[in-house]
C-alpha cells in the first residue's frame, strides 16, 4: 500500500506550515500552501527526491498563497484549490502583501475545489471538505486510508482559526469543525497551518473552543 510522507516547511514571518506531501513508492508530491520563502521550499523538494505534480491551497490568505503563482511558473504544475469563495482574497494578494511586507502575486487556480471533490498526490487520493469560517473558501484535505488530514487554519492544537478577517464567520467555523472534521474519527491525525499538529480525538476532548 502507498504511504504518505509529509515535511513541514515554516514560511513567512507568520511561520505558516507549508507542507510538502508525497507518496511512496511513487515519489509524487504536492506543495500545500506555499506562502513564501520559495528557496526553502525548493530545497525541501530536492531533499525529498519527489516530483511535484501540483500545488494545493487550503485558502486564500497571504501567508498560505503569496508564492503560489511564482512556484507554479518555476515547477510548471497546476494550482488546485481553494473553494471559489476565496477568489476575492487571491485577487488582492499583491495589495495585502504590501501591507505585511510580503512579495505576492495574484493567484488564479487551475481548478477550484468543491465539497466532495478529490485531489491526488501520486497514488494517494484526498477528499475535499469545504469548511468556511476562517475564510469563506477554506478547504480541508482528508485521506481515510491513512487516517490523516491537512486542515489549513480551520482547526489547531487547542484552538481554532481566527474569524476577525474579511469573510470570517465564527459560527460557521465551529459548525464546520463539529459537522465535518469531528466525524472523521478520533484517530485521525492532522497538520494545521501554524504550530504543532494534533488528532481529532485530542481536540474533541480538550479544545476549549469545541466544548
Amino acid at each position: 500500500m502507498s504511504k504518505a510522507h509529509a515535511l513541514i516547511i515554516p514560511v513567512t514571518p507568520f511561520q505558516q506550515n507549508c507542507t510538502l506531501l508525497w507518496s511512496e513508492p511513487a515519489m509524487r508530491a504536492a506543495v500545500i500552501d506555499p506562502g513564501g520563502d520559495l528557496d526553502r521550499i525548493e530545497d525541501a523538494i530536492k531533499q525529498s527526491k519527489a516530483t511535484v505534480e501540483r500545488i494545493l491551497l487550503t485558502h486564500g490568505h497571504i501567508d498560505h498563497a503569496a508564492a503560489a503563482a511564482e512556484l507554479k511558473e518555476r515547477l510548471g504544475v497546476p494550482i488546485e484549490g481553494p473553494h471559489r469563495a476565496d477568489q476575492f482574497l487571491l485577487d488582492h494578494l499583491p495589495e495585502t502583501g504590501s501591507k505585511y511586507g510580503i512579495a505576492a502575486r495574484a493567484v488564479t487556480p487551475d481548478r477550484w475545489l468543491e465539497e466532495g471533490d478529490e485531489v491526488t498526490v501520486g497514488d494517494l487520493t484526498f477528499g475535499v471538505l469545504h469548511c468556511p469560517g476562517h475564510s469563506p473558501g477554506s478547504v480541508v484535505f482528508t485521506n481515510a486510508a491513512q487516517r490523516f488530514a491537512i486542515v489549513g487554519d480551520v482547526l489547531f492544537q487547542g484552538s481554532v482559526g481566527r474569524t476577525d478577517l474579511p469573510g470570517g464567520d465564527h459560527d460557521a467555523l465551529i459548525r464546520a469543525i463539529k459537522e465535518k472534521l469531528l466525524p472523521l474519527g478520533d484517530d485521525v491525525a492532522f497538520i494545521c497551518g501554524h504550530g504543532p499538529g494534533s488528532t481529532i480525538g485530542n481536540e474533541r476532548r480538550s479544545n476549549p473552543f469545541l466544548r
